[in-house]
Order: C-alpha cells, then structure tokens, then sequence
C-alpha cells in the first residue's frame, strides 16, 4: 500500500480485484469434495455476490454489503452449515490459492491470509 491513507481496497485495485478473487475460490468451490456439499448448488452465484461484496466492504470499498444484507452477523449466518477442521481447512485451501493467483501486492496478500485465517477458524462450528 502507498500510504495509511490508502485502503487495501485500493491498493488491491477496487471491486475488479474482489471479483477476481472470489470468482476463482468459487470456481473451485464446486470441484471440492468437502466443500461443495456445503454450497448449495442453486446459490453459487449469490454467495459469489455476497462474499465480493463483504470482502469489498471490509476492506474499505462500498458499503453495497450493508446495504443489501444489514450487519454482517458471520457467525449466525454460518451457523446451518457444519464447519468443522477440515471444511476449515479446504476452505483456506482454496481461498489462499486464489489470493496467491491474484497477483496483489505483498502487504495486501499478507493482510488478506492473515484475515481470511482468522475468520475461517472463527466460522468453526464443530470439533
């Protein structure tokens, strides 16, 4: 990033770089033993929305998430599908290739790994 001024967002590239990355770790979504049982099949395309959107928003980018969806309660709104160690982990798996293929400055890959880390073990709801 240049500057403290600067959102990741920005730095990143704005919403081209969101959807880009969240388009690959749903591509690969579907292909995944673990992971696909836990994505609806008819809602690809909405998750696909609401975590660029998040993921946009958290960052500094448009509050479009807010917007459309209110606080976004993570823990409640996981809390249906059952995510244990290895839904964790396949679900790291997928998103930190898909951070790596970004192309993203250093600073910002290295935020977003350490941020999608802690929020994967946090979205844990069983043992």
């Amino acid at each position: 990033m240049t500057d403290e001024s600067t959102s990741l967002y920005d730095a990143a590239g704005g919403m081209p770089f969101f959807e880009a990355l969240v388009g690959r770790f749903y591509d690969g979504v579907a292909a995944d033993p673990i992971l696909a049982v836990l994505y609806p099949a008819d809602d690809h395309d909405g998750a696909r929305h609401r975590l660029t959107l998040f993921l946009a928003q958290y960052w500094g980018g448009p509050r479009t998430y807010d917007a459309e969806r209110g606080h976004p309660r993570l823990r409640m709104r996981h809390m249906p599908f059952a995510i244990g160690p290895a839904e964790r982990d396949a679900w790291l798996r997928l998103m930190h290739a898909s951070i790596d293929a970004a192309g993203a400055p250093a600073e910002v890959a290295d935020r977003l790994r350490t941020y999608v880390d802690m929020a994967a073990d946090a979205m844990r709801n069983r043992d």
